[in-house]
């Protein structure tokens, strides 16, 4: 019996060495999405089109367009997107369509660039990346007697996501001109309309267009 005990404790080591040789490799077979990034290949664009609103039941929104977010140094890519907008809100003022505004907590209705100022009257909210959270977003909207919004503004993955997603959520229709938000970078801009292009609470209700496409009747 001693004889077979110390023959089996022999064989201990050699067995585990077997068993670790013939397991599979955990880190070797399992996968996440990073490990898998390079593995993916982007959709196809989404098609965008021409669309008509109506100014007395349309609101552009201009998010966040403010010295602290739309810069040289933090987001060159927004600089790209005010005159773009810029146009689109003279069009909206010279049509009667209600513009609404909102900033960031450290910004005030003064940080926001000259080229696409509020005037006089018009509602600026201020909240972080919803502008519908504990702002008078919702309830001036529906004084207003608006069903559509044009959503512009900065970041793309931030306060355009995060308002056109509220929007949708609240029964809205979203207009989404695609030159007219921005992030850090084109990946982030791509990321964001794809997700409101898509997304379960808004895919339904969000069109994308371009600024230009845009008809104020």
């Amino acid at each position: 019996m001693h004889t077979f005990m110390a023959n089996a404790l022999r064989l201990i080591p050699a067995l585990l060495l077997v068993l670790l040789t013939c397991a599979p490799s955990g880190a070797a077979e399992y996968k996440d999405i990073v490990r898998d990034w390079t593995s993916v290949q982007p959709p196809e664009a989404p098609a965008v089109q021409a669309v008509s609103v109506a100014h007395a039941t349309t609101a552009l929104l201009i998010l966040d367009i403010e010295e602290l977010t739309c810069n040289a140094e933090r987001r060159p890519r927004c600089l790209e997107t005010v005159p773009r907008i810029a146009d689109l809100m003279r069009r909206a003022r010279e049509a009667h369509m209600p513009v609404l505004y909102s900033i960031t907590p450290k910004g005030t209705r003064e940080t926001i660039l000259p080229a696409v100022a509020p005037r006089h009257g018009d509602p600026v909210v201020q909240a972080s990346v919803d502008k519908f959270l504990n702002t008078p977003l919702e309830t001036l909207l529906e004084d207003l007697h608006v069903s559509t919004v044009i959503v512009t503004g900065t970041a793309a993955h931030g306060a355009v996501l995060n308002t056109a997603t509220g929007a949708a959520q609240r029964g809205l229709q979203v207009i989404l001109p695609v030159d007219g938000l921005s992030a850090e970078s084109l990946f982030i801009e791509q990321a964001a309309v794809w997700l409101l292009h898509t997304g379960p609470a808004t895919a339904k209700r969000v069109t994308l267009t371009r600024t230009a496409d845009i008809a104020v009747q």
